[in-house]
């Protein structure tokens, strides 16, 4: 770890042990003597690193995510055991027989050797655990026993990092789950990593059409976490690479009582690898005693934000948002009819979920 990086950590420790304020105690003794006393109480606030690097994101799912299905021509015709067994695109299947499979190329392995035989398989839809039976059947142009299914293993994106949390060395990001598009499914987090993420441009935004961020990222960099959790509530992983935040100053988090509407900027990276801070207004606050998204409305103020990507773009969720020099939150969502205007999550439970990935 580097000078700068391991000066930065030591801020934060100072911060996250510093004593914030005395309590005056009077006690009464039986003799009728008063002896004031002043007990110093220690409140140790929660510090974090505020990021807004663009991320690449790269997850494996737990098991194998269906997003097909399809026909097969047999000897006794046309058919498609997948959808005749109830099989839905969305669905992850976990196992096949008991045996646990991650990628595709098992899949087609454990089908091709049963042959002809009943399979029971072990899947998740949505909320709810199923099991389904199937028979393959013999696909007269290949030659091989199928079921009619397209499945991957993997999904890659971009977004960006929220803030890095030095008690559970984790990363937070995007402040919202990654999701199958056609269903709607919050994906489990197998395998993953982040990686650093160069900014190429960006597709503006207009009513009606959201723009996003158009980068790169490349499979033999160097991944600075290891994801753990894909939640509602964002992804979170693991540091293993601290020295892109070596610059980083550390902020006191700030709790959703403290936060107030008015002016605000976030942090986020619009050109290459650059972190900007940009104004925002906070518009909306709700008060929430639980997790859950849309924790705020906001609104980009910046002019030469708005000039340059019309607002909000995808790819810049998880955005951190900083008010009175305190992480509160972060940018999860675009309102679709006004590019300028979006939700943000607050900052205390993305926190959570870095406790719970601990």
């Amino acid at each position: 770890m580097g000078k700068k990086m391991k000066k930065n950590i030591k801020k934060a420790f100072v911060l996250f042990c510093a004593v914030l304020t005395a309590i005056g105690g009077i006690s009464f003794c039986v003799d009728h003597y008063r002896e004031a006393k002043e007990t110093v109480q220690v409140i140790s606030e929660r510090v974090l690193i505020p990021c807004g690097q663009s991320v690449g994101i790269k997850m494996n799912v737990k098991g194998v995510l269906v997003v097909g299905l399809e026909e097969i021509e047999t000897a006794d015709g046309i058919v498609s055991p997948a959808y005749e067994a109830g099989l839905q695109i969305g669905d992850i299947i976990t196992r096949i027989d008991g045996i646990a499979v991650n990628y595709a190329s098992e899949v087609s392995d454990i089908i091709h050797t049963a042959g002809a035989k009943d399979l029971e398989l072990t899947l998740r839809r949505k909320e709810e655990n199923l099991k389904l039976s199937i028979r393959p059947v013999k696909d007269n142009l290949s030659g091989s026993y199928k079921i009619g299914l397209w499945v991957k293993e993997k999904i890659a994106g971009i977004g960006t990092l929220s803030f890095y949390d030095p008690r559970t060395n984790t990363f937070a990001a995007l402040g919202h789950g990654i999701y199958e598009a056609q269903t709607g499914t919050l994906l489990g987090a197998g395998d993953g990593e982040l990686l650093p993420t160069e900014v190429k441009s960006i597709k503006e935004g207009s009513v009606g059409k959201p723009g996003e961020i158009r980068g790169v990222f490349y499979g033999n960099e160097q991944p600075f976490g290891t994801v753990k959790k894909n939640s509602s509530f964002g992804v979170y992983a693991k540091g293993t690479d601290l020295r892109l935040f070596a610059e980083a100053e550390p902020i006191v988090l700030g709790h959703r009582d403290q936060i107030e509407k008015g002016k605000a900027c976030i942090l986020t990276t619009i050109d290459g690898n650059r972190v900007e801070k940009f104004e925002i207004e906070i518009t909306k606050i709700n008060r929430q005693d639980k997790p859950e998204s849309k924790s705020m409305e906001i609104k980009v103020t910046d002019s030469r934000l708005l000039a340059y990507s019309g607002g909000i773009v995808q790819g810049m969720s998880g955005s951190p948002i900083i008010q009175n020099n305190r992480l509160i939150g972060a940018v999860t969502h675009v309102f679709v009819n006004d590019p300028a205007k979006g939700y943000a999550i607050f900052a205390d439970w993305m926190v959570k979920m870095c406790d719970e990935a601990d």
